[in-house]
């Protein structure tokens, strides 16, 4: 079990009780931003112990006094759409005042997440033409600056709303942007996006420890940490370095050296390295038996080229993306690399530097944090030579050559990070509701995220006050290529399962399938349209009294007849049908709980499921593999079928837990 170290004195000033002498507003408060419609507004700040504090705004004024410690907080009654106004924040000493202009009233959601809700505009697919093209003022979008913080703090640094222009929207979260732009068309109001949003991280941090005290195996862990000493960053770094040294040892059979990578010349093309471990590329090395890994490592591929393709004066190779930083080689001469987390990286070679025979690609690839590794599509990872590219997805030698030196502790290493450093800290601004998009980071203990996700929404809402806020979350897609895929089971399939299990156990509570979206296996699936259009089509559904259709096809019941299972779905009212050809994406077990891919087609609302190897059926699964990208059962409205499984066979992450 990993100790839990307290974080150093920065961080412990960043908790400490604020007592401003001059009257200050909380960060989140600005110009442009949007204020939550009909619903009471909460405006609050520090100020000198005692002060008499005046907020006004739109022909209303109300008064509060600072107390003691100086913190001040008052509550504006209810205001339609509408604006822009202006805000103005008086004080008594010296005649203070605070005045924010272009202030909406409209419709304000909070979007939370992992990468793929941090992911921004100009990084998804068309999201170049799309930031170009954003002309809507009245869509407005505040990101809040990364931190973490060993106890809840209760501001955060200055943030600046943005208006949705060429300017600015680029930096938007994608799916919020694409969220915002379907509420305006159907609403005709302001909305505003709070972007709460760091990529790589795990659910755990972002939960309050007593959303934490809820779950029974990490009850300990917390008492546990209440009676550890605080350490020196001497004593932290040793404790990492000596985790590290035994992760890596375990992970490759051999210590890490350090920073030796290019004296050893392990680019070289006549390098032996046979006794190199091995990764799946594309996909994050943290999946692959180096969690929480951050620093150095080697990947290493061998192809074989004709003296016709090593002559080629056009050669371009594709290295997906990558995280964070990469130096690439070809036969041990530097072909390009650069720092850009998930930017694709494309080097042209110059001549005679593929030769015929063997040829050895090389990259050292440094991580800093979170996600570490080449990822992507398939045929994003390839050799192209002309017209003809040579694959280079699949298995490559690795080796870790370093990890990071940690003197305080990284984002995940902790619980309540990032609720103490961010969540916290805008607890009380009045909004609609949430928009999640996490879970890549906790697949190894999907089973326990079935309990994690109900107990931190009830706990947001607990803290806000404000009832059942809708909270909806995004289905994950996948994070490996279609070929890695087999029956046998999948932790992928057990998250997405977790995450549509959780609906069940909280009110108010909604999810979007992106099965159709895989987007070959990419961890980052760039069409993020779609997710923003479907979180949209929910809320117009279940906020704001809209027909339109949010749910595909799910499973009612299935029904064994002779060798052969009918399922029955609802939200199949006006039929069932198979995008793209026959249906694909099912297995059929019998009581030897042995998969087999299954002949399936629809009858009515009905699909029939059977293979000739399986004369007695126990069990259906539709999708249930790490990468459901064939998945292609839909309803008429256009919607997708979410993965499921009739069985209850265990699970392969049932008795993995948290651990710090």
């Amino acid at each position: 079990m990993r100790r839990l170290w307290p974080l150093l004195a920065l961080l412990l000033a960043c908790a400490a009780p604020h007592a401003h002498a001059e009257l200050r507003l909380h960060g989140i408060f600005g110009d442009h931003m949007v204020l939550q419609r009909n619903a009471p507004i909460r405006v609050w700040g520090w100020a000198a112990p005692g002060e008499r504090i005046t907020v006004a705004m739109h022909r209303q004024k109300q008064q509060t006094q600072a107390d003691a410690q100086g913190a001040w907080t008052l509550q504006l009654a209810p205001e339609a759409a509408g604006g822009p106004h202006q805000l103005l924040v008086s004080g008594q000493v010296g005649s203070e005042q605070r005045l924010l202009s272009d202030v909406l009233i409209g419709e304000v959601w909070l979007s939370s997440g992992q990468s793929n809700m941090e992911m921004s505009l100009s990084q998804a697919l068309n999201g170049l033409a799309d930031a170009a093209a954003a002309n809507d003022p009245l869509i407005r979008h505040v990101k809040i600056a990364h931190r973490t913080a060993l106890r809840p703090t209760s501001d955060i640094e200055p943030a600046a709303w943005q208006p949705a222009n060429a300017e600015n929207a680029g930096e938007f979260s994608a799916v919020a942007y694409h969220f915002a732009r379907r509420l305006r068309r159907e609403l005709g109001v302001p909305v505003g996006l709070v972007n709460l949003s760091w990529g790589g991280t795990v659910i755990e941090t972002w939960m309050s420890p007593a959303a934490l005290q809820t779950q029974a195996d990490i009850r300990s862990l917390l008492a546990n940490f209440a009676n550890t000493a605080a350490p020196t960053a001497e004593t932290f770094e040793a404790s990492y370095r000596a985790r590290m040294t035994a992760l890596v040892r375990g992970w490759q059979g051999m210590d890490a050296v350090t920073e030796q990578g290019l004296t050893k010349e392990w680019s070289a093309l006549s390098y032996d390295d046979s006794g190199w471990a091995s990764l799946q590329a594309p996909g994050v090395w943290e999946a692959q038996g180096l969690p929480d890994f951050d620093g150095r490592l080697w990947y290493r591929k061998t192809i074989s080229l004709s003296e016709a393709q090593a002559s080629r004066s056009d050669a371009v190779l594709h290295l997906a993306r990558i995280d964070d930083c990469d130096e690439s080689y070809v036969n041990g001469q530097a072909v390009g690399g650069l720092c850009g987390w998930d930017t694709p990286r494309r080097y042209a070679l110059a001549p005679a530097v593929l030769r015929a025979g063997p040829n050895v690609i090389a990259v050292r690839v440094t991580d800093n944090g979170g996600g570490g590794g080449l990822h992507g599509q398939d045929e994003s990872l390839r050799l192209q030579l002309g017209g003809e590219a040579i694959a280079l997805a699949g298995p490559w030698k690795a080796r870790v050559e370093s990890f990071m030196n940690k003197t305080e502790p990284g984002v995940n290493d902790l619980p309540s990070l990032l609720f103490n450093g961010m969540l916290n800290a805008v607890v009380g601004f009045s909004m609609r509701g949430m928009l999640w998009y996490q879970g890549e980071s906790n697949v190894e203990r999907a089973a326990q995220y079935e309990q994690l996700l109900p107990a931190f929404t009830k706990d947001l809402r607990e803290r806000w006050g404000q009832g059942e806020f809708p909270f909806y979350l995004v289905q994950l897609a996948a994070d490996k290529p279609s070929q890695s895929n087999n029956l046998g089971g999948s932790r992928w399939a057990e998250l997405r399962e977790a995450q549509a299990r959780s609906l069940s156990a909280v009110a108010k509570t909604g999810m979007v399938v992106t099965t159709d979206i895989c987007d070959g296996g990419d961890l980052h699936p760039r069409p993020k349209r779609e997710v923003g259009e479907r979180l949209a089509a929910l809320a117009l559904s279940q906020d704001y009294g809209r027909a339109v259709p949010t749910i595909g096809p799910t499973l009612r019941k299935m029904t064994v007849r002779g060798s052969k299972a009918e399922l029955q779905f609802d939200n199949a009212a006006h039929g069932l049908l198979a995008r793209d050809g026959r249906l694909r994406g099912f297995a059929i077990a019998d009581a030897s709980r042995v998969f087999y891919p299954a002949e399936a087609y629809i009858v009515g609302d009905k699909v029939i499921v059977h293979n000739a190897q399986v004369t007695r059926p126990v069990a259906v699964r539709f999708g249930w593999v790490d990468n459901p990208d064939q998945n292609n059962l839909f309803n008429r409205a256009g919607l997708p079928a979410a993965p499921f499984r009739t069985d209850d066979w265990p699970r392969l992450t049932e008795k993995a837990s948290y651990a710090f």
